[in-house]
């Protein structure tokens, strides 16, 4: 079996250098003529699979894995393919897995080393295609979209990678990594496969794809500000071919210049006193007597030759009245005092037919509580109650509150 791979393989080659002028015809051109080349070649190229026709009146074209192997070996920029399906390949080496374990269960170690070589050639093309996709990324973000001719096409370009490293991301959560600990088991090769191998691979490649992300939200944003102001200046373009007799105006000589306009730095830049300098100790030090001294000296002439005569008078007395609330939240407290019973403020409201809002009664029984001075608030006891809300954790919604002697 590997004797016949192994000569199919050698004369797919073989081809692929004899005929290299059209393979490569057709990777350029996106297709290939069939009256520009000899008819024999082009029927070897089909039987072999190299070229394919998608229908009947289409030209030839390359098969997609050939092209992808000139795109990775050329380093193409124009490459922007990615796989981003995680998914079936992580299926596909579970699968691998157990029919190795299986294999391995039953003795039979030549279909076990079978799936062995096949789960590793997955594993392997797994992670390869990992890195190329990130690698294709950091191509395309390093020259900045420049296969593409406008900034609408690299905002798209853009767009696109970022649904690509989302895609690519999301997939790569679904590698549980205690699932594959428990599939490979104790057997030391699907341990080195699945757990070390792959979770190395793949924590190194989720921390590039978040630079990936980062960096392409930044180019985003630079991308948009460039076309703002590619919009604005066409939109001045034309309205200058409507208004052929515009002239601007003279906005220097305006009390407020527009901010459009306003763009000049400061012709005098902001300062700081550098305390640490010792050669101005002096001028600082002359600065600060001046600010603390009073001098008579400056007082205009008026002030100092009139004497302005002052009288004291007695302050006169006023009474802040006390809050109505206040004091019928004290009747309440003398009331417990009185009967030394447990009392519940939202019935003593009801029963004395009080006017104020039930949260307003609360909220002041609750301050007064707390405002008592320390000596009188060890004789009461204030007790909340209500019920822990059942949306957000740590909030207490309380419903009333009783007071009792301590």
């Amino acid at each position: 079996m590997s004797n016949n791979l192994h000569q199919a393989g050698v004369k797919l080659l073989k081809q692929l250098s004899r005929h290299a002028d059209v393979v490569m015809d057709a990777y350029l051109a996106g297709s290939v003529s069939e009256t520009t080349h000899d008819v024999a070649v082009i029927e070897k190229l089909k039987k072999s699979g190299i070229l394919w026709r998608p229908e009947p009146d289409e030209a030839l074209r390359l098969k997609r894995s050939v092209r992808a192997l000139l795109e990775e070996a050329l380093s193409d920029e124009r490459n922007r393919q990615i796989d981003a399906n995680v998914g079936s390949a992580f299926s596909t080496i579970k699968t691998l897995a157990d029919h190795y374990k299986e294999a391995r269960h039953n003795v039979d170690y030549s279909a076990a080393e079978a799936y062995l070589a096949d789960l590793s050639e997955h594993v392997y093309s797994f992670t390869d295609s990992l890195r190329y996709s990130i690698r294709v990324l950091w191509s395309r973000i390093n020259n900045e979209f420049g296969y593409v001719g406008s900034i609408s096409a690299k905002i798209r370009e853009n767009e696109l990678a970022q649904s690509q490293v989302s895609e690519l991301l999301n997939g790569l959560e679904m590698f549980q990594f205690n699932e594959l600990s428990e599939i490979a088991g104790d057997i030391r090769e699907l341990r080195r496969l699945l757990v070390t191998n792959l979770q190395e691979t793949l924590s190194q490649c989720t921390l590039e794809l978040s630079a990936v992300q980062g960096r392409l939200l930044e180019l985003i944003g630079r991308f948009r500000q460039i076309q703002g102001r590619t919009r604005l200046l066409k939109g001045f373009l034309l309205h200058t071919d409507l208004h052929p007799d515009y002239q601007p105006e003279n906005h220097v000589g305006h009390k407020h210049v527009p901010n459009l306009f306003n763009c000049a730095e400061a012709m005098i830049k902001p300062a700081s006193v550098d305390v640490n300098n010792s050669q101005h100790e002096l001028v600082l030090l002359d600065v600060v007597s001046k600010v603390k001294a009073i001098s008579r000296d400056l007082l205009p002439t008026k002030v100092r030759e009139h004497n302005v005569a002052t009288t004291m008078s007695d302050v006169e007395d006023f009474d802040i009245p006390d809050n109505p609330l206040k004091l019928a939240v004290d009747q309440y407290f003398c009331e417990v005092i009185d009967s030394g019973l447990r009392q519940s403020a939202l019935e003593y409201l009801h029963a004395n037919k009080l006017d104020w809002e039930a949260e307003n009664w609360l909220y002041q029984v609750i301050g007064g509580y707390e405002g008592l001075p320390d000596e009188h608030k060890v004789y009461f006891e204030l007790e909340p109650i209500g019920e822990p809300d059942p949306i957000y954790n740590g909030n207490f919604m309380i419903h009333d509150v009783e007071l009792w002697l301590a």
